[in-house]
């Protein structure tokens, strides 16, 4: 279910990304997407003028292009709508943006700023151990939307390809790692 609405956020991101202002719709163009329905969106995914104007451009289309690849199979070491893991997601979502990160999600978790939880914005990344086996980061995820009970973070699972999660759910809380900046 939450997928449609992720699904219906894509459109409306769609809708609103080619304004005079880069990434920022104008009042018009955010009451006719109201008018189209999307103001049947759950409570966690807020289309408010003030949660889309305190996006940075960059941010904004990062999670966009990010959000274009929902669905996609996930296939080990891609980076292309025919298939891609993890790391490839992002990677492929920050280089779109001129931003060149490392292949791996073992070594994105090495770069920029550590955070607490309560610290986490849209466009800040999660990395988790799931084998615990080897004890190494071997996932990461785009956080694309926070409330006041969740971060929700798109990534590529290796059953369900290009997929949202929160980070509340059992799986990802009992593996997540740490929270890191980029931008």
């Amino acid at each position: 279910m939450k997928v449609r609405y992720f699904a219906l956020l894509l459109v409306t991101i769609s809708l609103t990304s080619c304004g005079a202002r880069k990434g920022v719709p104008s009042a018009t163009q955010k009451a006719q997407e109201k008018s189209a329905g999307y103001a049947d969106l759950p409570d966690f995914i807020d289309l408010t003028d003030e949660v889309i104007e305190d996006l940075e451009t960059e941010t904004f289309n990062i999670i966009d292009h990010a959000l274009q690849f929902l669905g996609t199979k996930y296939k080990y070491g891609g980076t292309t709508p025919d298939g891609m893991d993890c790391s490839g997601l992002v990677y492929t979502c920050f280089l779109q943006n001129d931003i060149s990160l490392p292949r791996s999600s073992k070594e994105m978790a090495q770069l920029g700023e550590q955070l607490e939880l309560g610290n986490v914005r849209t466009g800040d990344l999660l990395f988790f151990i799931t084998d615990r086996r080897k004890k190494n980061i071997n996932h990461v995820g785009l956080v694309v939307e926070l409330d006041a009970d969740n971060i929700y973070f798109i990534h590529s699972s290796t059953s369900r390809g290009v997929i949202i999660s929160a980070l509340n759910e059992n799986y990802w809380r009992d593996h997540f790692v740490m929270a890191r900046r980029i931008l």
